[in-house]
């Protein structure tokens, strides 16, 4: 299977879909097969709504590392940007990146809503993959 098929096969890559539990109704995200609370068994899928707050946040000024050289041809991020820790309103907590806003309007307890963007391209010409990030709600 071609990667962006695989990629694609992933929901949680695009549309937040994690599990709740039906005995006890907590949710997770990434998914999980057995509930860490009561541990019941199969859970089902869960929708998050991409509503949630800015838990606590870190800007980053470094640039991924490469040591090896394995990875020359693919572009990850320009930095500084902000990565932060999103409690949904659902629960659980997601770490992304915040996207279309000037670093100094990051604040923790700002809402966010999730916005699908670029994640990274290998080269000019490759495979370029997509998945969440997330936004402050004006």
């Amino acid at each position: 299977m071609a990667v962006p098929k695989i990629w694609r096969k992933i929901p949680q890559y695009y549309n937040l879909i994690g599990k709740s539990c039906q005995k006890c109704s907590e949710k997770y995200f990434p998914p999980r097969d057995i509930c860490p609370e009561c541990g019941a068994y199969p859970l089902v899928d869960f929708k998050f709504s991409g509503k949630g707050k800015i838990e606590t946040f870190t800007i980053i000024r470094s640039p991924l590392s490469d040591p090896e050289g394995e990875n020359l041809e693919i572009y990850f991020q320009k930095t500084p940007y902000v990565l932060a820790i999103i409690k949904l309103i659902e629960g659980p907590k997601i770490t992304a990146e915040i996207v279309d806003c000037e670093m100094d309007e990051v604040k923790i307890e700002k809402a966010v809503n999730v916005v699908f963007r670029k994640i990274m391209e290998k080269g000019k010409h490759g495979v370029i993959q997509y998945g969440y990030k997330f936004r402050l709600v004006e």
